[in-house]
């Protein structure tokens, strides 16, 4: 079996392409914003916050924890997510990077 696109790049190249996929919705950016707000919750309490339905936040929210971005917790019949500190750490380290290298530069670029 050939090599994926993906396999032409590094390891950190893809999780950063992961992270920027995950939070390349905006229904995802309003999960993260409202976990922001209240630390902990079940899916069932951003239904009622976001104009999706349950089914479809329930996508939002995979996808969020493939990237690695929200972590969740089965409490009872239900799962309770959180933010996953960790990866924001990796991306803001990564962002950080990037604003660092821009400003040393501060080239004549186009």
């Amino acid at each position: 079996m050939g090599a994926t696109k993906t396999d032409f790049f590094s390891e950190k190249q893809n999780e950063i392409a992961n992270i920027m996929k995950a939070l390349g919705h905006p229904a995802r950016v309003a999960i993260i914003d409202y976990l922001l707000t209240v630390n902990t919750c079940i899916c069932g309490d951003i239904v009622n916050v976001l104009p999706l339905a349950q089914p479809t936040v329930s996508q939002h929210l995979k996808e969020l924890k493939n990237a690695g971005l929200i972590k969740g917790n089965i409490e009872g019949n239900a799962i309770c997510y959180c933010i996953d500190e960790k990866t924001f750490v990796k991306f803001q380290k990564y962002l950080g990077d990037i604003f660092t290298k821009i400003q040393k530069q501060k080239s004549n670029c186009c």
